[in-house]
């Protein structure tokens, strides 16, 4: 035991497809380029809904409106990093904005899942959301309950 909390990483993820291609980002990762679905870590006082419409917008400039959970994901990186991603599908609301994107992100892609195949990904996650998105799983939004704003009794 290290003597330091252990916690591990809330983050959110968007699976977005479009006549069968889906949305990814290609963002700086150490020592190279990889691909990724928009995503990111749930801020301080934040929804995870609207993490996930925050994330997608910073990393991508496509506004969108989450549809349905795709499935909860618990991985350890290879950082030691232990991370629990919330992945949705969404859907586009709007055509991408021409302002500036993530300083972390070096373009966005839209690619079918045999492409995808043949990129460095992020990590195993990035491709069981893809599989788990074509394979049918959704569940509603209303599994999650959000009381982030919600006073104590």
């Amino acid at each position: 035991m290290s003597g330091h909390p252990w916690f591990s990483h809330l983050t959110v993820a968007a699976v977005i497809e479009q006549d069968g291609r889906f949305l990814f980002v290609e963002e700086h990762s150490r020592h190279n380029n990889v691909i990724n679905q928009p995503a990111g870590h749930v801020e301080e006082d934040e929804s995870i809904i609207a993490a996930v419409c925050r994330e997608t917008l910073e990393e991508t400039g496509y506004a969108v409106h989450p549809d349905y959970l795709i499935g909860l994901y618990y991985f350890q990186g290879s950082n030691g990093v232990t991370y629990m991603r919330v992945c949705f599908s969404a859907s586009i609301e709007s055509q991408p904005h021409n302002g500036p994107l993530d300083p972390d992100i070096t373009a966005t892609h839209w690619l079918t899942p045999d492409e995808l195949s043949k990129k460095p990904i992020r990590s195993p996650i990035v491709l069981q959301c893809i599989e788990d998105y074509q394979s049918g799983k959704h569940y509603p939004l209303s599994m999650i309950n959000d009381f982030i704003h919600a006073s104590e009794p």
